[in-house]
């Protein structure tokens, strides 16, 4: 009998991407969608769909039936929310009922998609690993705090014996990012010429592919209650948009911004944002993460897993391919 595995956030961009990685490999694919999720990124994909909110004990009782393997995969990514607490509760509280509920079912292996948000970047700018561990007092933001409380709740999970494995991606890009992303969003708006500069920063890019696959390998190689990065290529942020300037055959942006000045712009658009309830392009929270380049390293994934990836330009490429076709650009 071919096992079944649960895909919980399978209509948004990192679960619809390990949801095809799962379909690839022959297994039964069920997801657990919530009833106003759109389901693009579920169209013509050979998968069961249960109808749920992970936080919803008697729903993922259904949805976990007669499951061997689960990627948890759902989460709140957003970096601002009109409230902030709501952010944490989600991302915290769906981990728990998540995982009390595959314990209940008596789910063999789960992979839980946790994020490099709750690790430490380094002063130094050197590249972070798993072992550079944040908490909720340094954590910047409630997306950051959200993602470090969950991770908590998993762990407490894992000493208690549940069988899970965790992957923490670093900034997927690429294909079907519907909503999009924040880092989506700034693809879109620098290839539409909408950012003229930019601050000093750098972060670590990943095809979403990529991490999906690293999913997969987490699932068949990862060492129970081990951590293991999934990222790509540390890239700064004016290299970035110089990309995107290119690809879309722009003049890149060539302005280096001070971040100082910058700070009651973001209460500004904070502001508007309460009165719009519309998410804004700048926040307070963006700014004080920028003063750390969210360099991270994979070493520790491609020793174990044999993890790879390409290239971080065929990634830029793919998503403003993408954003291109669905009408976004």
């Amino acid at each position: 009998m071919t096992d079944r595995v649960l895909v919980t956030g399978a209509s948004g961009f990192l679960g619809s991407a390990v949801l095809r990685k799962t379909i690839e490999r022959g297994y039964a694919a069920r997801v657990l969608v919530r009833p106003n999720s759109p389901r693009a990124n579920l169209a013509g994909l050979d998968c069961e769909i249960a109808v749920g909110d992970i936080r919803d004990r008697a729903a993922m009782a259904v949805a976990l039936r007669e499951v061997r393997y689960l990627f948890h995969v759902a989460a709140d990514y957003r970096l601002w929310a009109h409230d902030p607490d709501e952010i944490i509760r989600n991302n915290r509280d769906g981990a728990r009922m998540v995982m009390e509920a595959a314990r209940e079912a008596g789910v063999d292996r789960i992979v839980y998609t946790s994020s490099v948000a709750a690790l430490k970047p380094r002063e130094d700018g050197s590249d972070a690993d798993e072992g550079d561990r944040s908490d909720m007092n340094r954590a910047v933001g409630a997306y950051k705090k959200s993602k470090v409380a969950a991770e908590r709740v998993v762990e407490e999970e894992i000493a208690q014996g549940l069988p899970v494995v965790i992957v923490s991606p670093s900034t997927p890009i690429g294909p079907r990012d519907i909503r999009p992303t924040p880092t989506g969003r700034v693809i879109v708006e620098a290839a539409k010429g909408n950012m003229p500069a930019y601050v000093e920063t750098g972060l670590n890019l990943v095809h979403v592919d990529d991490v999906a696959e690293g999913h997969m390998l987490a699932l068949s190689k990862g060492r129970m209650g081990e951590n293991y990065i999934l990222g790509g290529h540390n890239v700064m942020l004016k290299e970035m948009l110089a990309e995107i300037a290119r690809l879309m055959t722009r003049k890149p942006p060539r302005l280096s911004l001070p971040r100082a000045p910058l700070y009651p712009l973001a209460y500004v658009t904070e502001l508007i944002a309460r009165l719009t309830r519309k998410e804004p392009m700048l926040t307070v929270d963006a700014l004080k993460m920028s003063k750390h380049k969210m360099f991270f390293s994979s070493a520790k994934a491609k020793r174990e897993l044999g993890y790879a990836t390409r290239p971080w330009r065929l990634a830029i490429a793919d998503a403003v391919n993408w954003f291109k076709v669905s009408g976004y650009l």
